[in-house]
């Protein structure tokens, strides 16, 4: 990659399942270079590939061809853990670790300071009282917001969200997005977000990127790859043919 914008760049990706004997392509040869410090929405109809391809990006899952490279560094030379680092990947039910906040964020970066941990848990907006708390005792938004910054803890470059509101109640949903865009602005942060909502998308803004059946198929500003798309599959899931 010589485009200093480009953070991370995949390159004819594939992954392959077998699913009851029969090999299934879930992620088709797909191409594609994503900028610093944008935000990029992944939509598209149930079983397109988002999540499988978001899963590649910090191999969570590997690829059964292609390549990925972030910054110059080819993905699958280095180590899974390393690449965690600066691919943060946040899932759509938050997975925590028994203890307290503070254990949960010690765990991703054991040498935070106390001071440290305050100022994570102000970005994230949790109240600072929250920080020797049960997470059991949390309910479930609070807990997406501990996800969130034991994820940023590891100061990531890059930011995977795997539709990130889908398990909170409707009444979070504003507020996670409003916390996410916020802070994917002030650390001029990369952010690749699963969405099955084009609404959702919208609000988010930045660019847009539409799976189907694992290709990709549409990409440009998200308003314009969800009012306007220009493919014949791409009409169809506006017109909510594909679901």
């Amino acid at each position: 990659m010589n485009d200093n914008k480009v953070i991370l760049e995949v390159t004819n990706l594939r992954r392959e399942i077998t699913v009851n004997g029969e090999k299934k392509v879930i992620v088709d040869d797909i191409s594609f270079r994503f900028e610093k410090g944008k935000i990029y929405n992944i939509i598209g109809p149930s079983g397109a590939g988002k999540t499988s391809f978001l899963r590649l990006l910090n191999r969570l899952d590997e690829p059964t061809g292609g390549n990925i490279v972030f910054n110059t560094e080819s993905v699958t030379d280095c180590i899974p853990c390393g690449v965690r680092r600066n691919i943060g990947y946040l899932f759509q039910t938050p997975y925590l670790f028994p203890g307290t906040v503070r254990d949960n964020l010690l765990y991703a970066e054991s040498s935070l300071t106390s001071e440290a941990i305050v100022k994570l848990v102000k970005q994230a907006q949790i109240p600072e009282k929250f920080i020797d708390a049960d997470v059991e005792n949390l309910s479930i938004g609070e807990k997406q917001r501990v996800s969130l910054a034991r994820v940023l803890a590891m100061n990531p470059e890059i930011i995977l969200l795997d539709e990130p509101t889908s398990a909170l109640d409707p009444s979070y949903t504003v507020a996670i997005e409003d916390l996410i865009k916020c802070i994917v602005g002030e650390r001029a942060l990369t952010a690749i977000i699963v969405t099955h909502n084009p609404e959702q998308a919208l609000r988010m803004g930045g660019m847009g990127i539409m799976l189907v059946e694992g290709k990709l198929i549409e990409f440009g500003p998200i308003e314009q790859v969800v009012n306007d798309p220009q493919s014949e599959l791409g009409k169809r899931y506006k017109n909510r043919e594909l679901r």
